[in-house]
């Protein structure tokens, strides 16, 4: 990279989620040019993405034909709003992942991104109630550490308190439960059938202390990622779909990360046999190639808005963009053609057996996650599971790990949103070579870090 181009980096360029101070000192890493599941930085320094960019690149860096669809559509028709029009990569993109959801999910809803279709999915929420005769219907209940997105609503949902609390006050409303960590459970944490009644029932709790005429819809991630890959325990999508048609609450399942392909399935709600009544998408829909997301909605929740006058009074100048369809669409076409779900489905008990030989060093405490997408939970003492304070945190993610791995080859992600942790989310096509050089390289970088410690 040239001296000037770093230059303006650093003068003009503000990163996002980024300490900016970090690179006073130090150059901005400039990723050039990707293939497959490896990007090259700007000194042509090789580096697996173990992260699939940010939970993105399903099908992998540099598919030509994803650039050929882009191209074409856009010497075709490069823009046209979704504003009482419609053109054919929308509606062709729409029937296609509509015939992929599970059960009468029939509706798209586009929007730019993922942020933007948390945000789409509670103001539905609460047009539909209003149009259906229940106004008092706003509330909404997500879990704890789990993250939704950046814009204010997206942001209320959210249960991670140090990206909200700069922002307060925040959108009325939002509640939050326990999650799903059965590492560190507060109750049953010796049964993961118990624990799982548990979680869910304290949903059925929440609704039940804000009177559940007033809660609208409750927010869960098929497999949470703040706070390292949460699980579901076995029943517990099945006692909360239960819990919210006890009380007529809307499940609105957060696929942003888990959709198309992450766990091995189209969707996690068909991972874990349940049936949401809306389904939000974005990032894996063109495995980053354009930026494109969605509200997937069930046939009752576009009912009110087909009646006469009626209308869902919200709209996004670029969303369901006629290039980012026609990029959606081509990327379908390589998960079909290359069979990427059963190539997730065959290797992920690989993948898993791989990274749990991590499990042998003695900063790691626990490994989780399903399909392609994992972590490893860093503690101080595995008998114990004592985790690190925020100063020991500091020092040992951004201090060293972090810049360790990125140094050795290797993009993932080291956060403490939660407990400490490193977070795997590699490109659909890797299969052992990659999940080897992985692990290897996390064994040398972790095998240091439990030295230093």
């Amino acid at each position: 990279m040239t001296s000037s181009l770093q230059e303006a980096a650093k003068r003009h360029l503000w990163m996002h989620f980024t300490r900016m101070s970090a690179y006073a000192d130090h150059d901005i890493p400039v990723i050039e040019r990707g293939e497959g599941a490896y990007v090259w930085d700007s000194n042509g320094k090789r580096y697996l993405d173990g992260l699939s960019g940010l939970f993105v690149v399903q099908a992998g860096h540099g598919r030509q034909e994803m650039a050929d669809a882009a191209a074409k559509q856009a010497a075709q028709l490069a823009y046209f709003p979704l504003w009482s029009y419609a053109h054919p990569t929308a509606v062709e993109l729409a029937e296609r992942v509509s015939n992929y959801a599970p059960g009468d999910i029939n509706r798209v809803f586009y929007t730019t991104g993922g942020s933007e279709a948390v945000e789409s999915a509670w103001k539905l929420a609460r047009q539909y109630f209003k149009a259906i005769g229940q106004p008092m219907r706003y509330k909404v209940v997500g879990r704890d550490i789990a993250y939704h997105g950046t814009t204010m609503g997206a942001l209320s949902i959210n249960g991670v308190t140090a990206i909200r609390s700069v922002f307060e006050p925040l959108v009325p409303g939002a509640i939050h439960v326990p999650n799903t960590n059965f590492y560190r459970a507060p109750e049953h944490g010796d049964d993961l059938e118990r624990f799982g009644i548990w979680a869910a029932d304290e949903i059925e709790r929440a609704i039940l202390r804000e009177d559940p005429d007033t809660v609208a819809a409750v927010f869960l991630e098929p497999v949470q990622n703040s706070g390292g890959c949460f699980t579901p325990p076995p029943g517990y999508f099945q006692r909360v779909r239960k819990i919210c048609d006890r009380y007529g609450v809307l499940l609105v399942s957060d696929e942003v990360i888990c959709a198309f392909g992450r766990l091995g399935t189209w969707f996690g709600a068909q991972k874990y046999d349940y049936q949401p009544d809306m389904i939000l998408v974005a990032k894996g829909i063109t495995s980053g190639y354009a930026p494109i997301g969605a509200v997937l909605a069930s046939d009752k929740l576009i009912e009110p808005f087909l009646q006469p006058g009626s209308s869902f009074l919200h709209g996004i100048t670029f969303a369901g963009h006629p290039v980012s369809c026609a990029v959606a669409l081509a990327n379908l076409d390589v998960f079909e053609r290359e069979d990427l779900i059963g190539h997730v489905a065959s290797n992920e008990a690989a993948f898993r057996a791989t990274i749990e030989k991590l499990a042998d060093l003695p900063i790691v405490g626990d490994v989780r996650g399903a399909g392609y997408f994992l972590a490893l939970e860093l503690v101080k003492d595995k008998t114990t599971k004592a985790t690190f304070d925020h100063a020991e945190s500091e020092r040992l993610l951004r201090g060293f790990i972090s810049g360790a791995l990125f140094d050795a080859g290797l993009i993932c992600r080291a956060d403490d949103r939660g407990d400490p942790v490193i977070q795997l989310s590699p490109p659909l096509i890797c299969d052992q070579q990659q999940f080897d050089e992985i692990e290897q390289i996390l064994r040398s970088v972790l095998t240091e870090a439990s030295a230093r410690l």
